[in-house]
């Protein structure tokens, strides 16, 4: 059986369970609202088992083979959104998520992907030696809580953008002279500045041995949210190279991740890997490419099934 946890309006994974009951397929979905109706029991020796409960049903885990988590933060569901951290509501949903958590690190099941391989993604500089070693350029970076330094490094450089170093999504944006002052800011926050590359920008997302390829094609700084300066903002296939797929590849496996985002830009010829994001919001993409990536999900997880 095929188990599917989040909520049924995240994109990817509802296009994912519309394949799954389209072709028939056993799954479960563990609706992450309902996490206040559920229960876990877990019993690890020489195996793991346990049975999960949600809303009266019965699961035992022993018949789960696959599963496809793509939880949200539970102050972001309907049931947890304003009851409070220090409540027994959220402090009950707080420990039913670690220990499901925990059995999806644990569980012989395979798992798109488990937590433990996610956390690589709260480091980005770690993450960049890993990309480093898959054989991708990345490009210089300075980490950096000092104003001066930021100022030395920027007149090494014809371009720098900075960002978050967290697993926490943050705009990507140029560093510009009229920022000046705001570079004392950085003694309060840990900041990653980086060698502004030119050239096209190209979205891969890994699953199992499938690659696809989005190029696109933008004047923002982040093409994510083009909309707020107004630029335009085109995203089409492109077929990967043999050479650069299986790199892709490699460097998803390295990681860990059965399913990838990877996030690169070519420049004269030279790739570079910026992040590898291990729960990729595919759906986006596949909305304007055309690319059947909900299937080569739905594809993976029936393999293991």
């Amino acid at each position: 059986m095929i188990l599917l946890w989040g909520v049924p309006y995240d994109p990817p994974l509802a296009a994912v369970e519309r394949i799954l009951r389209r072709d028939g397929v056993k799954y479960a979905f563990l609706d992450q609202r309902a996490v206040l109706d559920s229960e876990l029991t877990l019993q690890v020796g020489e195996r793991v088992s346990g049975k999960l409960w949600v809303q009266g049903e019965t699961l035992p885990l022993e018949e789960i083979r696959a599963i496809y988590p793509r939880p949200f933060a539970l102050e972001q569901i309907e049931p947890l959104a304003d009851v409070g951290r220090d409540s027994v509501a959220f402090r009950r949903a707080a420990a039913f998520q670690q220990l499901f958590s925990i059995w999806l690190d644990i569980t012989p099941a395979k798992v798109l992907n488990r937590p433990r391989q996610m956390s690589l993604n709260y480091s980005k500089p770690y993450q960049a030696s890993l990309i480093e070693a898959a054989g991708f350029a990345v490009p210089e970076t300075l980490l950096t809580t000092v104003p001066d330094a930021v100022r030395a490094f920027r007149t090494t450089q014809t371009g720098v953008i900075y960002k978050s170093i967290s697993a926490v999504r943050s705009i990507v944006a140029q560093l510009e002279q009229q920022d000046e002052a705001r570079i004392q800011d950085v003694m309060w926050c840990p900041t990653q500045f980086q060698q502004r590359i030119s050239g096209s920008e190209v979205r891969v997302h890994v699953v199992g041995e499938e690659v696809f390829a989005s190029e696109i094609i933008t004047s923002a700084d982040d093409y994510r949210y083009a909309f707020l300066s107004g630029a335009s903002l085109e995203i089409r296939a492109i077929d990967p190279t043999d050479a650069w797929a299986d790199r892709c590849r490699r460097l998803a496996a390295a990681m860990g991740f059965p399913i990838a985002g990877i996030d690169l830009r070519r420049d004269h010829g030279i790739w570079y890997c910026f992040e590898v994001n291990p729960s990729p919001g595919f759906a986006y993409y596949q909305e304007r490419t055309g690319q059947p990536i909900d299937e080569a999900v739905a594809r993976l997880l029936c393999s293991w099934a």
